[in-house]
């Protein structure tokens, strides 16, 4: 079982940046691959970003592909989301996901966070 609690969103001007956190409770987590998605009013969950277990990989949504960057500190549980250059549109609640394996599908992901609101005004 891991249970993950996301930190760090907020309200910020467009071109502006965030570091969302997501720390994870367990012992496991360094063996679980972390994802990022987001959900905009009235629309899907949708992929953003995900680390596999080590670091070594990472996959991007092309909507966020040189404006985001994901990482994680085993040691500290936790995995971080570095947000730049946000737009209007990257407006959602954003939600850290942990799955067996590195993937982008919502269904792959076993675990979530509760979200985090982050509002990119124009």
């Amino acid at each position: 079982q891991v249970q993950l609690v996301e930190s760090g969103g907020g309200l910020v001007q467009t071109g502006g940046s965030l570091r969302l956190s997501c720390a994870a409770s367990g012992r496991t987590f360094s063996s679980y691959a972390m994802g990022w998605f987001r959900q905009a009013p009235g629309k899907g969950r949708e992929f953003v970003a995900a680390s596999s277990y080590n670091g070594g990989r990472s996959y991007y949504a092309d909507s966020v592909k040189g404006r985001f960057t994901i990482s994680r500190d085993n040691a500290k549980n936790t995995v971080y989301l570095q947000m730049n250059s946000l737009k209007p549109e990257d407006t959602a609640v954003y939600y850290c996901a942990a799955a067996r394996y590195l993937l982008v599908e919502t269904t792959a992901y076993d675990y979530w966070g509760q979200g985090t609101q982050v509002t990119v005004s124009s």
